[in-house]
């Protein structure tokens, strides 16, 4: 059995000292050694074998916080484990407490292609691995070919379009080797519920940034764009989770979905939960009131739709340890999971062929505030988003 570790980190606008990320924002000298002494604390607490990493505008900052984690994880072995002349120096318990460090692990970084100029910053993303990679990571942003998605009146009726050329954030997917088997990991940071509003040419501001003038409808129809747009994002990831399961490749999904399990956007990327029984349904060529789908065809629809679907690693958490605690994001006193970890059914326990499952979920939120703890003020340094990590095991194959 080969044991490890995946999570998800949003970490927040990670870049150097005094470079400015968005308009009039940027980090001194010591809110960078702060923020950096803050995510090395965070890396040391998950000690995760693989780490989906969103909001990243520099690999460079990256290598500082890890090299930052190594230092600290290295000296806490160094004063809290025993050594060699303790009898208890092989119990499992201080094996388990010790810092592994990636001293040895690989980083695939990909940066936003919408980046732009000082105060025009956008985030990119990385996974960080301890089993490396066993192909070259694949980074996804500018699509080869436009999505458009044909809208139709209902009743019937053109209604146009809507088309996107590029994401708003890169997909990064890497192939990792653990316990035998090569598993395709997706990292990604669908678009925000930021309203997406449009400047009038030779205008110096959106209209509906105005707040003196406030335009609730218009700042309501940038939610929309803003809600099309993680659409469109998640298909897109989905399209390319379907070529992976297609291939028999099991699969993991990691990343900020700004959107709960629920909400169509996620809906996407898992797919769709199938049907108790096709067999009462009407069948889609249905001449007769009583054509119906037959006891096999009913076999064969779900199958065909259960190979297809991802599940919830919080979810299959919930359901094993009868709690649901789970958030990883507070905001207007609304606490939610808007990160999420989605596993191919190759993890699932009910699937007879599967290849290992879940034992156990755990979340780093304790940091996470609506705005009205005490310590609310440093939500600029520190993430916004709670950590998520699935503690996996694999079946060896001989």
């Amino acid at each position: 059995m080969t044991r490890f570790t995946i999570a998800s980190f949003n970490v927040k606008n990670l870049i150097g000292a005094n470079k400015e990320f968005y308009e009039f924002l940027e980090y001194t000298p010591e809110e960078y050694a702060w923020k950096k002494d803050w995510l090395a604390e965070q890396i040391i607490a998950m000690d995760a074998d693989i780490v989906g990493l969103q909001e990243i505008f520099e690999e460079s900052a990256l290598r500082d916080v890890v090299d930052e984690a190594d230092k600290r994880g290295h000296a806490l072995n160094d004063s809290a484990l025993p050594d060699a002349t303790k009898s208890y120096r092989k119990k499992a318990i201080f094996r388990k407490l010790a810092y592994e460090g990636y001293s040895d692990a690989a980083i695939a970084f990909a940066p936003n292609i919408n980046d732009g100029e000082p105060g025009q910053r956008r985030p990119g993303l990385a996974i960080l691995s301890r089993h490396g990679f066993a192909e070259p990571p694949e980074v996804l942003q500018e699509l080869d070919t436009p999505l458009t998605i044909p809208l139709q009146e209902l009743g019937g009726g053109d209604a146009g379009t809507y088309s996107v050329t590029r994401l708003s954030r890169p997909i990064l997917k890497v192939r990792i080797a653990v316990g035998g088997e090569k598993i395709t990991v997706f990292n990604c940071h669908l678009k925000s519920k930021l309203g997406e509003f449009i400047r009038p040419k030779g205008a110096d501001f959106v209209r509906e940034a105005n707040l003196l003038t406030y335009d609730a409808a218009g700042r309501a129809m940038g939610a929309l764009r803003a809600g099309l747009r993680r659409m469109a994002e998640a298909w897109v990831l989905r399209r390319e989770i379907l070529k992976e399961l297609d291939r028999g490749r099991p699969v993991m999904v990691l990343g900020d979905f700004n959107d709960g399990e629920h909400a169509v956007s996620s809906e996407i990327i898992s797919g769709e939960t199938p049907f108790r029984n096709y067999a009462w349904m009407l069948r889609h060529d249905a001449k007769h009131p009583n054509d119906r789908y037959s006891k096999t065809e009913n076999e064969g629809i779900t199958e065909s739709v259960d190979r297809v679907r991802l599940h919830s690693a919080e979810k299959l958490f919930v359901r094993k340890s009868l709690r649901d605690m789970v958030y990883t994001s507070a905001f207007g006193g609304v606490f939610e999971s808007i990160d999420q970890i989605y596993l191919s059914r190759h993890f699932h326990p009910d699937y007879k062929k599967r290849i290992g499952e879940m034992e156990y979920f755990s979340v780093f939120n304790d940091h996470l505030t609506d705005g009205s703890h005490p310590e609310a003020p440093y939500n600029k340094l520190a993430s916004d988003h709670g950590q998520i990590m699935a503690h996996m095991v694999i079946e060896d194959r001989d």
